[in-house]
């Protein structure tokens, strides 16, 4: 086999290497940033929904109020997470770290709750 030959069968072989390597980090890089990009719960009409979520730790929950009228985020404990004062189409995220249930409300109108399950 002569030398030119030789040397373009090395450089296929090693574009098609390139090429699957490129592809599989693509793949890998797609499902990380699935898997942290989370979930997202709207808020509309006096709610949150959906009301009840469960999330890997390292996920990052996105509200986005909907409604017409302010609204809050604030955890149970009042201390986890709090968002301040959502205007419509204002955006609240958290990212969950440590499993557990956590139950939030919106703190203008108390009877809005919900939770994320962290499993």
């Amino acid at each position: 086999m002569n030398r030119r030959k030789k040397y373009s069968y090395m450089l296929c072989g090693l574009g098609v290497c390139l090429l699957l390597t490129g592809a599989l980090a693509w793949t890998f890089m797609r499902k990380a940033a699935a898997a942290s990009a989370g979930v997202v719960i709207k808020i509309d009409n006096f709610t949150f929904a959906p009301a009840e979520v469960t999330v890997a730790p390292g996920t990052t929950v996105l509200w986005v109020n909907r409604d017409d009228i302010p609204h809050t985020v604030v955890s149970e404990d009042k201390t986890t997470f709090k968002s301040k004062a959502l205007d419509t189409d204002d955006k609240f995220s958290y990212t969950f770290t440590k499993p557990g249930t956590y139950t939030y409300f919106c703190s203008v109108h108390p009877k809005m709750t919900a939770k994320v399950v962290v499993r």
